[in-house]
């Protein structure tokens, strides 16, 4: 065991989200790493990464909702739990246009009950991660750095910055020992909103299939892969223990911002597919081009990404053939020849 996997073992750790694609692969790595992990879900997903890798058989899990102050109190009290990462969260942009007052109670009630929680059984509580995006940024000239404010429009946008700006109030008036950190698109295997560019890409072209874009495919983003935004919330909470970054927040990024269309020509090249997606442009409320500076977490938490994209969608188209039922060797539907680069 490694010596920062050392520094988590036997640790009592609640991990929100556990379900989600981010929240399941961190469960996987805590687990690895010989914590003691509750997993905190809205419902049981048999799909989810979390139980259909028997993780789940490992864990503690609390069923409730993050809305749900004394389901949240009751996993921090009865697990005696001392590390927070809060990943829960309504995540999807498309369904924050449409519901905007079901993402706000998720993400900004959520939090801030998660939060009270932890700062009611701050004895037993030392470290809290909350998890919060790019999107917190709003719409500035990029690339975003710590410094700049907190300027959501849009309703996914705004419960981000929302939350964010709670978690530093939780910090700065209750001296709750917490960090933020910002990430930027992640992307890897386990993420089942098909709505999403590199789930539903992957999932098109394994079946032969036009990938659907909502944009034009010019829109820039920065794509970071999961094992990779793991490695961010740990090091993050790891940092908290050595003192002097509590109450900041970190961006997360490979610092190399990628057009839509770059992506899913990538996964066309790893999939030898002939496929061209079809551009619908009808997205509404996104911003056009956003994307993180990492010199900070590069800098003081010693922070880099392990994985080039190349590596990382490898790995995630492995996990959706095997998802899809399909051998890691085949070939997808109506593949041609390898794409030039």
């Amino acid at each position: 065991m490694s010596q920062a996997s050392r520094r988590w073992q036997g640790r009592r750790v609640l991990v929100t989200g556990a379900t989600g694609m981010v929240g399941s692969w961190l469960v996987k790595a805590l687990l690895d790493a010989d914590a003691c992990v509750v997993a905190f879900v809205l419902d049981p997903d048999p799909q989810s990464e979390l139980y259909r890798s028997g993780d789940v058989t490992r864990t503690s899990v609390i069923a409730g909702s993050l809305e749900d102050a004394r389901a949240i109190e009751r996993a921090i009290v009865l697990h005696e739990i001392d590390t927070v990462f809060h990943l829960g969260a309504q995540t999807l942009v498309g369904v924050a246009q449409a519901a905007p007052a079901i993402t706000f109670e998720a993400n900004v009630r959520g939090t801030w009950q998660v939060l009270e929680a932890c700062r009611l059984h701050a004895g037993h509580v030392r470290r809290v991660i909350v998890a919060s995006s790019d999107k917190a940024y709003g719409e500035q000239r990029p690339p975003y750095t710590e410094d700049m404010p907190l300027a959501g429009r849009h309703p996914y946008e705004v419960s981000k910055s929302c939350a964010d700006l709670i978690a530093q109030s939780y910090h700065h008036t209750y001296g709750l020992p917490l960090a933020i950190a910002r990430c930027g698109n992640i992307y890897g295997g386990g993420d089942l909103n098909w709505s999403r560019l590199v789930p539903g890409t992957i999932r098109a072209l394994l079946r032969g299939l036009r990938p659907v874009l909502r944009s034009d495919g010019t829109f820039l983003r920065d794509y970071i892969f999961v094992k990779d935004a793991i490695g961010a919330y740990l090091r993050l909470a790891e940092a908290l223990d050595d003192g002097g970054i509590a109450g900041q927040a970190f961006n997360f990024s490979d610092e190399s911002p990628r057009s839509v269309l770059d992506i899913v020509d990538a996964l066309r090249r790893l999939l030898a597919s002939p496929i061209e997606p079809e551009i619908r442009n009808d997205a509404r409320g996104e911003i056009r081009h956003q994307y993180l500076s990492a010199r900070k977490a590069q800098t003081v938490l010693g922070w880099t990404p392990q994985f080039d994209l190349e590596t990382g969608l490898g790995e995630t188209i492995d996990w959706y053939r095997a998802f899809l039922g399909l051998p890691s060797t085949q070939s997808p539907v109506g593949a041609g020849p390898r794409l030039g680069a």
